[in-house]
């Protein structure tokens, strides 16, 4: 039996098109980062970016993925990487507290049409969200575009799959 974890995961050619607006929101803020669902990019890119005392909080709900960043296999699936990387397999994401106040947020978690409810639950309490797959054409499944009205600022990248950033409290263009 294998060591290691066999993920099965639908990759296209633009599967890391968030990862430059990710480093770019990364360098404009100091506060903790919270991760709402983990990937094959943004997982180990936001792992090193916040090493070694940038707090960094994983969601995920898939549990193939989250075993995938379960590098130590002294370790428990639910344990914390290290002391500033907490990662927290999700039963139900109604019930994850993300009450705190945000430096970035990124959102690209399943359900595809669940991301919006996080998206308002943390319109007010981080200084940038970044969501993954905005595209246009992709609003009848995200429905996105409902909960944009709920940011006073909004960048889209050009580059698919879209990225987009939000904030009520800071305006990328001008940062």
């Amino acid at each position: 039996m294998s060591q290691y974890t066999t993920l099965k995961a639908h990759m296209h050619i633009g599967g890391g098109s968030h990862l430059p607006i990710l480093i770019k929101v990364l360098g404009l803020t100091d506060g903790p980062v919270l991760e709402l669902g983990t990937g094959l990019f943004s997982t180990p890119f936001l792992h090193w970016a916040c090493y070694p005392n940038r707090k960094l909080v994983s969601y995920e709900n898939k549990k193939e993925f989250f075993n995938t960043w379960n590098y130590d296999d002294k370790r428990e699936a639910g344990n914390n990487y290290d002391s500033y990387h907490t990662r927290i397999l999700v039963e139900d994401w109604d019930k994850i507290d993300i009450s705190e106040h945000w430096g970035v947020v990124f959102v690209d978690h399943n359900p595809g049409p669940r991301r919006r409810e996080e998206m308002k639950r943390v319109a007010n309490n981080a200084d940038y969200v970044v969501v993954h797959d905005t595209d246009e054409k992709n609003d009848w499944y995200y429905k996105y575009s409902e909960y944009f009205p709920l940011f006073k600022y909004r960048w889209d990248s050009k580059i698919y799959p879209r990225t987009s950033v939000l904030s009520n409290f800071k305006d990328l263009l001008n940062s």
